[in-house]
C-alpha cells in the first residue's frame, strides 16, 4: 500500500477560525492536525456565552478546578478539540459530546469512525482528527535541553544511536529530542503511553518504523512527520490507515454512528 501522510499542522489563532482547509485536508488525507496557543484561545474561554454548552460534561470539571491558569488551559484545550472536530464535521461544536477512555484518551461519543488526539506543552496546544484509523500527537519545545547519554539509555535503540554519533555534534540532540516525540506520538496512537518501551522500535532517517536492528516493521500502513511551528514548538504526529475504505464525505451524516444517528432521530420525535 502507498505509505501514509501525516498532514501539515495548521495553525488556528481562535475558535472561529480560520478553518478553512481542515475538512479538505481531512478529505485528501484522511487526517489533519491543528495547533494554537491557550492564550490566543483565552479571551474566548473567558467570554464565551455558551461555555457551559461548549464544554457539555466536563463542565462540572472545570468549575471544581481550583487553579484559574489549570481551569483556563483545561477549558481551551476542550474548546479546541470540539471545534476542530466541529469544522471537519460541518457541526457546531456544542452538539458534539466529549467522552474519554480509560487512560484519559477523547473521542466523540457516536462517531465510531473519528480518531483524536490531544498535546499540550507550555503554551502551545495541537489536536490530531483522523477518519481512517489511529492518531497521536505530541508537542514539545524545540530548544528542550536534554542529555543524549540519557536517551540514548533510555529510548533509542542501538540502530538509532549509531545513526545520530554519525550526525555533526550540533545536530545530535536535536534528531533525538524528533525520535522522543515520535515516539511519543506512535504509543498514544496505539493507546499504549508508556506501557510500550521506547527501545522496542526505532524510527529510521526515512521517518518510517523500524525494527530494533533498523529493519522495516511496516508496510506503509503507518505515516510519521514532525514539523517545527512558532520557531519554538515540535508537533509530531503518527497516523495510520486501518483500510477502513470510508468515503471522502466527512459530514455529520456520514460519519455519525447510525445507530447513534437513530436514537438521535427518535429524541427528537
Amino acid at each position: 500500500m502507498n505509505q501514509v501522510t501525516c498532514a501539515v499542522p495548521v495553525h488556528v489563532p481562535r475558535p472561529d477560525g480560520p478553518w478553512h482547509g481542515v475538512r479538505e485536508t481531512l478529505a485528501e488525507l484522511g487526517n489533519a492536525v491543528v495547533y494554537t496557543t491557550w492564550t490566543e484561545w483565552l479571551p474566548s474561554v473567558l467570554t464565551a456565552p455558551r461555555l457551559r454548552e461548549l464544554l457539555g460534561s466536563d463542565w462540572d470539571r472545570y468549575r471544581r478546578t481550583p487553579d484559574p491558569a489549570v481551569r483556563y488551559r483545561f477549558a481551551a484545550a476542550r474548546l479546541l478539540i470540539k471545534c476542530t472536530a466541529g469544522a471537519a464535521l460541518g457541526i457546531e461544536p456544542e452538539h458534539l459530546d466529549l467522552a474519554y477512555r480509560l487512560g484519559g484518551r477523547p473521542y466523540l461519543r457516536g462517531f465510531d469512525q473519528i480518531e483524536l488526539s490531544l498535546s499540550h506543552t507550555g503554551d502551545l496546544m495541537a489536536v490530531g482528527l483522523s477518519r481512517t484509523g489511529r492518531i497521536g500527537v505530541d508537542v514539545e519545545p524545540a530548544g528542550r535541553t536534554v542529555r543524549l547519554d540519557l536517551l540514548e539509555a533510555q529510548i533509542l535503540t542501538a540502530t538509532e544511536a549509531a545513526e545520530i554519533a554519525e550526525l555533526p555534534e550540533e545536530q545530535r540532540v536535536p534528531h533525538a529530542l524528533r525520535l522522543w516525540t515520535l515516539k511519543e506520538a506512535y504509543t498514544k496512537a496505539l493507546g499504549q503511553g508508556l506501557r510500550l518501551g521506547f527501545k522496542e522500535f526505532g524510527f529510521g532517517r526515512d521517518l518510517k518504523l523500524h525494527a530494533p536492528d533498523g529493519s522495516a516493521a511496516t508496510r506503509g500502513e503507518w505515516g510519521f512527520a514532525t514539523h517545527e511551528v512558532m520557531g519554538r514548538y515540535l508537533v509530531s504526529t503518527a497516523c495510520h490507515d486501518a483500510g477502513l475504505g470510508t468515503a471522502d464525505d466527512t459530514s455529520v451524516g456520514t460519519m455519525l454512528d447510525q445507530g447513534f444517528l437513530s436514537a438521535m432521530s427518535l429524541n427528537g420525535n
